[in-house]
């Protein structure tokens, strides 16, 4: 029969959620996650997917996969200290060092992952972490996790910054300050101020950390947003997710050898969690190949990305201050924003609704992903579709 309060409180809260316009409806796709998708016979300009480079659904990648399962099946069968650890993850591993320019890098099974295992692994109750306000919900839930006591900085404000580093240093209650941030912020597409944000850790000797997910296979010519700056030997630790630009699953930590030496034996996802798949190793090497040896397609991403933007700012629409491919449209008002984008979906454009909790309240937004696999034909039917739903709604 099961608990009856559990019950009523899922049943209120969902209703509630619903009653917001916060309730999220998962439809699932009928064909590959690709420039275009088909979700109930119907085809759409896909514009939600974090598939930045096409890669996905390349070609290459999907032979390199079913190459590495004829020879080492479909599991690793084990985590990564008893068996689980395959000759290729080894090499996948060199092959993140050398893409992120650093001494070494260790993958684990997610980006989420990661960040829950490289922050609890270096930092505890004795220290202090410096996060910014707008920092993914991996990071907030690998500081919790951490036990150590966390500070938050106004959103890419350096002055706060700076105060507050000042403040946990000089206050002589912590044995380590770590300050975290994201490369790329994924709602907005802004970039942090990382030559900045590595001047104030050095003034205060504070450990660096940079949760790259949006930024690699997109900033710096594809080598992300720290190399991107110039500041690849200047940061502790680069985290990296191997399931947006990369185009497969899986994330990764780049820095020094000793640093991924001791991950190795302390991060509790590397010890306790199956290793990455054969299949997805492979795809993830092939991935990485293909961005060393040519530019081409993060060109391709850079060029679509000023195209749907250009043509969204000239429709009137509200796309903030993005630095990066990422382009929302922000509305406003959660219910006008679900509607919104019901209606581009109705008209043949899939992009997602974001609200709260995921933006702040009143902050609701359509989040527009172009890749390097859309053609000016697919945009320009988004962008004709843009201004039909925004003229029908009022929003332009």
């Amino acid at each position: 029969m099961g608990s009856r309060k559990l019950d009523q409180f899922l049943e209120d809260n969902l209703q509630d959620l619903k009653s917001k316009g916060l309730y999220n409806e998962i439809e699932p796709l009928e064909s590959a996650n690709g420039p275009m998708i088909q979700i109930k016979g119907q085809s759409l300009v896909n514009l939600s997917s974090n598939n930045y480079l096409g890669l996905a659904t390349d070609s290459r990648l999907k032979k390199a996969a079913k190459d590495a399962i004829e020879k080492y099946g479909v599991g690793a069968g084990a985590v990564r200290t008893i068996n689980g650890t395959l000759d290729i993850h080894l090499k996948l591993e060199e092959k993140l060092a050398t893409f992120k320019h650093t001494e070494a890098a260790i993958a684990y099974q997610s980006g989420f992952n990661c960040n829950m295992a490289a922050i609890s692994a270096v930092m505890d109750q004795n220290d202090a972490i410096l996060s910014d306000e707008l920092n993914h919900a991996s990071i907030i839930d690998g500081c919790r996790l951490s036990k150590a006591k966390v500070i938050r900085f106004n959103h890419s404000d350096m002055e706060d910054l700076d105060k507050k580093a000042k403040e946990a240093v000089e206050s002589g209650q912590y044995n380590k300050v770590m300050v975290i941030t994201d490369g790329v912020f994924s709602m907005d597409g802004d970039v942090a101020k990382l030559p900045e944000i590595v001047e104030i850790a050095k003034r205060y000797d504070l450990i660096t950390y940079v949760d790259d997910a949006h930024g690699s296979g997109v900033m710096g010519k594809g080598s992300g947003t720290v190399s991107h700056f110039g500041l690849s030997d200047q940061v502790d630790f680069q985290i990296g997710t191997l399931s947006k630009a990369i185009g497969v699953v899986g994330g990764y930590v780049a820095g020094k050898q000793i640093l991924i030496d001791w991950l190795k034996v302390r991060s509790r996802p590397f010890l306790f969690s199956t290793a990455l798949t054969p299949a997805d190793v492979a795809a993830c090497m092939e991935s990485i190949d293909l961005l060393l040896e040519s530019t081409s397609l993060n060109e391709k991403l850079w060029e679509n990305g000023s195209y749907l933007k250009d043509g969204l700012k000239k429709l009137g629409f509200n796309i903030g201050v993005s630095e990066t491919p990422i382009t929302p449209c922000i509305i406003g008002d959660e219910v006008k924003t679900q509607a919104f984008s019901k209606r581009l979906y109705e008209e043949g454009v899939y992009a997602k609704s974001i609200v709260f909790p995921t933006v702040p309240r009143g902050t609701g937004r359509v989040r527009n992903m172009p890749t390097a696999a859309h053609t000016k034909e697919m945009l320009d039917q988004a962008l004709s579709v843009y201004e039909k739903v925004g003229k029908e709604l009022g929003v332009i």
